[in-house]
């Protein structure tokens, strides 16, 4: 009967309630009950045999799991509700049919592509700061940037007091007064562009995310999703198990 158990949060991850993280987070807070009793970091459970609530409400093992691809607009913010009323990506995937939750984040002034799920595991494979799945950004920077500010953003910078993965950059258009650049990065730390570019000194006036790992954004119209196909999850769970560190 041993060999049927399962951790707690890895059970909830699988459940689609939230990434293993998140989940040991609700644990401790006091929100997750398995048979009527308040559960604590560390409990394993027997799927099918022990009754698991969170927040009042009993969590059953889905089949299936649903994947899509997000055109985020400008504007709207990384959440699936705000108490100051703005506007949520989940306002975008009502239509989609069960509840999912963004995988990462953009911030609000930035746009592109943004996976969704309900499948806590591919959240936790896409977003741990050990898997290193390579991002894509197009950048428009105002009003240019030298080949010193380039390296710098190739080799690493300090934010926070940490350095940055080395990334990879190059230049996609010059005009006067902007220059357009593409990113690849290998972190998802907060705002990073935005704080790497900051950092150098250099106005960041459009950002927008166009890949992640082998999945491209494509044609997609900003407010529009679609559903992952099987083999885009597939590149995407592989990708995240490759070591990138130097």
């Amino acid at each position: 009967m041993a060999d049927s158990q399962v951790r707690l949060q890895k059970y909830l991850s699988e459940c689609g309630v939230a990434s293993r993280r998140k989940a040991e987070e609700l644990i401790a807070a006091g929100r997750v009950k398995v048979n009527g009793k308040p559960a604590t970091i560390g409990d394993k459970i027997i799927p099918g045999k022990d009754t698991v609530v969170v927040g009042g409400k009993k969590i059953t093992k889905t089949k299936k799991k649903t994947y899509i691809m997000l055109h985020k607009p400008r504007g709207y913010i990384t959440t699936l509700n705000d108490e100051m009323d703005r506007k949520c990506v989940a306002d975008l995937v009502s239509d989609v049919g069960t509840r999912i939750y963004p995988v990462g984040r953009l911030d609000r002034d930035s746009e592109g592509l943004l996976l969704m799920t309900d499948d806590g595991e591919f959240a936790n494979a896409m977003t741990h700061p050990t898997k290193h799945v390579p991002k894509t950004y197009r950048v428009t920077i105002r009003p240019s940037i030298t080949e010193e500010q380039i390296t710098a953003l190739t080799t690493g910078i300090e934010i926070e007091g940490r350095m940055t993965m080395p990334s990879e950059v190059r230049v996609l258009e010059r005009q006067e007064g902007r220059v357009v650049i593409e990113i690849i990065i290998y972190e998802g730390r907060n705002r990073q562009i935005r704080k790497m570019c900051e950092a150098l000194g250099l106005e960041v006036a459009r950002l927008k995310r166009t890949q992640i790992g082998s999945v491209k954004l494509g044609m997609l119209k900003p407010g529009d999703w679609r559903n992952l196909t099987d083999e885009e999850v597939h590149k995407l769970m592989a990708s995240s198990v490759l070591d990138r560190k130097k």
